[in-house]
């Protein structure tokens, strides 16, 4: 399934992992917090088609039913989208924008199945791999 998905944001860094709460109801980080760097589109991780896109208390959001029972959710995104629009693998979506629990110029990735929050890494096949930049020229 790795094959499948994509990040939904490019030039990022892990800034909160996800950790499955002991219970149903009890404390955990239930997706991925992503720090961008410049680029502030989003894209769909898989293809799919929009459940919701608006705004939730403090933040806008999209949510994307992919079947089998899983549902991506993309928080703070401003998106042009409307529910029941299709979109496509790495289909831009909207653009990061500010509110929720995320520092400003970050995403929150959360991914459930079958209504269970899981660690979206397990889609996506792990953590990008690390390129080394020049340094002290």
């Amino acid at each position: 399934m790795a094959d499948e998905w994509v990040w939904p944001v490019s030039g990022f860094r892990i800034l909160t992992a996800y950790v499955a709460p002991a219970h149903r109801y009890g404390p955990g980080h239930r997706g991925v917090d992503l720090a961008l760097f410049g680029v502030r589109t989003v894209r769909a991780p898989a293809a799919g088609v929009v459940q919701f896109s608006g705004r939730v208390v403090d933040r806008d959001l999209i949510t994307i039913d992919h079947g089998d029972g899983l549902v991506t959710t993309l928080e703070p995104v401003t998106s042009p989208l409307s529910a029941g629009d299709r979109v496509a693998r790495g289909e831009e979506v909207g653009a990061v924008s500010e509110g929720g629990h995320t520092p400003a110029g970050a995403v929150h990735f959360g991914v459930r199945w079958n209504g269970e929050y899981i660690n979206p890494m397990v889609l996506l096949g792990g953590v990008p791999r690390a390129v080394l930049l020049p340094c002290c020229g």
